[in-house]
């Protein structure tokens, strides 16, 4: 029979329904007992839980009505916040996953009240976190997503108040991780075949620690052991036997901590897994100067197993290995043999170990390296040999280059010379370890001599040295080529050398002191020469030798630099001549130990320029450059100079290297006498040949000269300017002047600072009604005066009047207006004559006599006068306001002569006769620019 259950929980105080869960189970009609489980999202401590439980039967059998049956009476889980005595936070020291949801409670005393949760931020954020209260002693508090902690954890408190005024507190700790990574790199290795160790990384971290940190269990399934990892141990590795009879092994790694469980596993072959310890106890033992015996100590168990040894041998100049193939010993003691050594000599021995193919896996770690010295040995090279002679002492000195560390084989003690005189036993001559050198006496001749050097082990090969120099004729000088590090000497193969080449040199100049030379066979002619002493810019001395069976031939001699560098001073020259347009110099050789190179040329500079200057202007822009390059001239000669002109000179030689300081010097060209009289004859030549050219063209042009520059004064009786064409009865058709009654203006006058009487303002009027248009002058200057008038009464006579409308002749008459201003005779007397002094030209004209007191003064002017216009001087009216003669005239610019007109500013000329004589002018005269000729 089916059943279904329901199960109600329940909690706090009135109840509350927390859960309730539908349970089907079947029934057999035997008594069963049934389980079920259920987990709170709270501690039961918190509170008193509940939980009841009633059925429902499935009958199919009956046809009548099923209910669920009744509730169980209630059973409870009693919780903390009963028990008045004691107050705590629930759960304890909880470890929980990260990002998981945790519920907290704090039950409190009987007699205690208004408690408030304390948390972190990292737990509760600002907006806080969720609390209820469960019963009047407990309330909890809701985290969400809780964050992962120190391995000490987070705290959770609650504060409140107690009847005593204290303040109690109760907490908890929260502990939120992860739970343990897969264990990584897992691998196992023996180093001895006697115990097999596992190591592993533990991957993620999982923010536990202490009872709290993932424990970590290693077993084997084929034999079922099973070895725990000490919690107190940094290093994750595990160590078990290595078991008889079993070759294959199947290892896991189990990982745990209260919040999962991970594994790894590996199988593997321990026969590939051999990686052996370091060997140990390192001997040496000499056999010779150059074979030594090397054993060692490995331990572990390796009688079945064969290996691989591998011997590191070094010094202080090279390092090699050797590999060694050798079957387990049950001792494991190994030994070797080392041969190729070098006598006296310090080695380092380094061994270390593996599995023989095909079981190799990797090389075990380096054993302590241990260093020894092998045995002497004679020394193993013959000692590189020269000689240097002096015939004039009759002595030779026999130089000789110490043998390195490497080649001596030993410590040398010293060495010993010797050569062969005839019908004499051979001599000897023994020289201690520190020299290198030796004197010998020669006398008249000449000989082979031997040199060795020896040790505690023996002698070297002997080195055999002709004290002999063979005669040759002039021995040429050439350069060598710098390569940086040394110098690059060649020569032409000598057939005749059978013994070999020598280049000698020295490193300081003069006497030799210290000689030094390179040995080469017959078949080397270009060799490079280096040494640590050779320094850039030092020129070096080279003796080429060849070594021939009756003794030594210089063959040549070479100069050479490591490295040229430009040259260090300055070259000295001067001046030998200076000519207006050259400069010639001369200039001394810079000194060998100062030039750092072999001299290519040298640089000539020059430009213009003015003393004081360090550079000539043209250094700037254009500066002329010459290169010399013979290096046999020490002059030079500059042309194509400017005369009495300055230049600044510069030389400075160069070298392969680069180019040296340079010297200055400035001279002045001197002057070209030639030149200064050419520039002195050529313009005094163009002002000759202009003045001629002028001279023969004012000739030949007089005539227009005279008439464009000073033309003939026109007489004024031969002008025609007033003659009229006249009509057929010979009477005139035109008038000069026609005038017409006007009506007077008003007089202006415009005072100057004159001595000459001021006309006061005054009103003409004209009988006449009829109103004219007036005629205005404007003034040059301040210093004129602008009169403007029109004459108050105008008649017109017409003697012969006209029958067809022509007019004949006119008379004009014109009216004084002098009588409107009253004046004194006295005064016009003074006025006339100080106006007239002051006037400039005036018209020579012959005015009437009107008083006696006037006639001197009138003689004065008439003899001042100058050019007078020949007219009728009686006929004009000398009363006429613009008369130059009148009183009432300021105007300077009135009409000179009578009759006067209104319009016009000359002089009328009466007409003269037809048959006068005509002067025409076609010219310009000066006289032009001093007359106003106005248009009208």
């Amino acid at each position: 029979m089916d059943a279904t259950w329901e199960i109600q929980i329940l909690y706090k105080d009135p109840m509350e329904e927390v859960a309730l869960i539908t349970y089907k189970s079947k029934l057999n009609g035997n008594d069963t007992l049934l389980h079920w489980k259920w987990t709170s999202n709270i501690p039961f401590n918190c509170t008193t839980h509940y939980v009841r439980i009633r059925c429902f039967l499935h009958e199919n059998m009956f046809f009548g009505k099923i209910s669920w049956s009744e509730w169980s009476k209630p059973a409870d889980i009693p919780g903390k916040d009963t028990d008045y005595t004691r107050g705590k936070m629930y759960p304890t020291d909880k470890v929980v996953l990260v990002g998981s949801n945790v519920t907290f409670c704090c039950v409190w005393r009987k007699e205690e009240s208004n408690f408030d949760f304390h948390l972190s931020p990292e737990l509760c954020p600002p907006q806080g976190c969720q609390n209820a209260t469960l019963s009047n002693w407990s309330k909890l508090i809701q985290v969400q997503n809780v964050p992962a902690s120190q391995s000490s954890g987070r705290n959770i408190i609650c504060r409140g108040k107690n009847s005593k005024g204290g303040n109690p507190i109760y907490g908890t700790v929260l502990f939120s991780g992860y739970p343990p990574d897969v264990p990584q790199n897992v691998s196992c290795e023996t180093k001895d075949l006697k115990e097999i160790t596992c190591k592993w990384e533990p991957g993620r971290p999982t923010s536990l620690d202490g009872s709290r940190k993932t424990s970590y269990t290693l077993s084997e399934r084929i034999s079922g052991i099973t070895v725990p990892h000490p919690r107190d141990k940094t290093t994750y590795q595990c160590n078990f036997p290595v078991l008889n009879n079993q070759t294959t092994y199947d290892i896991t790694i189990h990982a745990t901590n209260r919040l999962g469980k991970t594994n790894a596993s590996l199988y593997f072959n321990i026969k590939t897994r051999i990686h052996p310890s370091p060997p140990t106890d390192l001997t040496v033992t000499d056999n010779s100067p150059t074979n030594i015996s090397l054993s060692w100590h490995l331990p572990g168990n390796f009688m079945k197993t064969q290996l691989k040894f591998q011997i590191k041998v070094s010094n202080s100049t090279f390092s090699k290995l050797k590999n060694v193939h050798l079957d387990g010993t049950e001792n494991s003691l190994y030994t070797i043999s080392m041969d190729n050594l070098h006598p006296y000599t310090f080695y380092t021995f380094q061994v270390r170990c593996s599995a023989n193919e095909p079981f190799f896996w990797k090389w075990g770690n380096w054993s302590k390296g241990l260093s020894h010295r092998t045995l002497e040995a004679p020394p193993a090279r013959k000692l590189d040999v020269w000689r240097e002679k002096d015939a004039e002492e009759g002595t030779v000195i026999i130089f000789w280059k110490p043998l390195s560390i490497l080649d001596s084989n030993g410590v040398i003690e010293g060495y010993e010379i010797s050569w062969i005189v005839p019908e004499m036993p051979i001599k000897k001559q023994s020289v201690p370890e520190f020299l290198n050198n030796t004197k010998i006496k020669l006398g008249s001749n000449d000989y082979i001599f031997t040199v060795v050097a020896k040790n505690k082990a023996g002698l070297s090969p002997p080195s055999l040295i002709n004290s002999a120099e063979i005669p040759v004729g002039p021995v040429p000088t050439e350069s060598g080529i710098a390569t940086g590090d040394g110098v690059q000497i060649t020569w032409l193969p000598d057939p005749s050398v059978t013994c070999g080449y020598k280049v000698r040199w020295c490193y300081e100049p003069g006497p030799c002191t210290a000689v030094s030379w390179e040995t080469f066979p017959s078949n080397v002619t270009n060799p490079i020469i280096r040494s640590t002493l050779f320094q850039p810019g030092v020129r070096y001395h080279f003796s080429v030798y060849g070594c021939k069976d009756n003794g030594y031939q210089l063959l040549k001699y070479v100069d050479g630099y490591t490295k040229e560098l430009e040259p260090a001073v300055a070259p000295v020259f001067n001046v030998m001549k200076t000519t207006s347009d050259s400069i010639s110099i001369k200039w001394q050789d810079i000194p060998t130990e100062e030039i750092r190179g072999f001299i290519k040329g040298y640089l000539l500079h020059f430009g213009k320029g003015e003393e004081g200057n360090t550079k000539p202007k043209a250094y700037e822009s254009g500066y002329q450059l010459i290169n010399i390059t013979n290096l046999k001239q020490d002059s030079f000669r500059i042309s194509n100079l400017q005369g009495k002109t300055g230049y600044h000179l510069n030389l400075s030689g160069y070298t392969a290297g680069g180019i040296g300081p340079a010297t200055r010097l400035f001279v002045v060209t001197k002057e070209n006498a030639l030149g200064l009289i050419i520039a002195i004859l050529i313009p005094m030549a163009v002002v000759v040949v202009l003045a001629v050219v002028t001279i023969i063209l004012c000739y030949r042009k007089r005539e227009w000269i005279k008439e464009t520059f000073y033309p003939d004064i026109p007489n004024p009786e031969n002008c025609k300017a007033l003659d009229f064409p006249k009509d057929s009865e010979g009477n005139p058709n035109s008038k000069t002047l026609e005038m017409n009654p006007c009506t007077p203006n008003n007089i202006e006058v415009v005072e100057t600072q004159s001595s000459c009487l001021k006309i006061e303002e005054a009103v003409i009027k004209s009988p006449v009604t009829e109103e004219l248009p007036e005629d205005g002058f404007d003034s040059e200057s301040e210093s004129h005066i602008v009169v403007s008038y029109c004459p108050s009464i105008i008649e017109e006579e017409l003697s012969n009047p006209p029958t067809d409308g022509s007019v004949g002749s006119s008379q004009v008459v014109y009216i004084d207006i002098q009588t409107m201003y009253p004046s004194s005779d006295k005064m016009k007397e003074d006025l006339e004559i100080d106006c007239v002094a002051s006037a400039g030209y005036k018209p020579q004209m012959q005015l009437p006599k009107n008083t006696e007191e006037t006639s001197s003064a009138e003689e004065d002017l008439e003899k001042a006068a100058g050019y007078r216009p020949q007219v009728n001087a009686p006929s004009w009216n000398t009363d006429c306001p613009d008369s130059p003669v009148s009183v009432e005239s300021n105007n300077e610019n009135v009409s000179f002569g009578s009759p006067c007109s209104i319009n016009s500013r000359q002089f009328l000329i009466p007409p003269k006769d037809e048959d006068s004589p005509e002067v025409i002018n076609t010219g310009w005269s000066f006289s032009n620019f001093f007359h106003n000729k106005p248009n009208d």
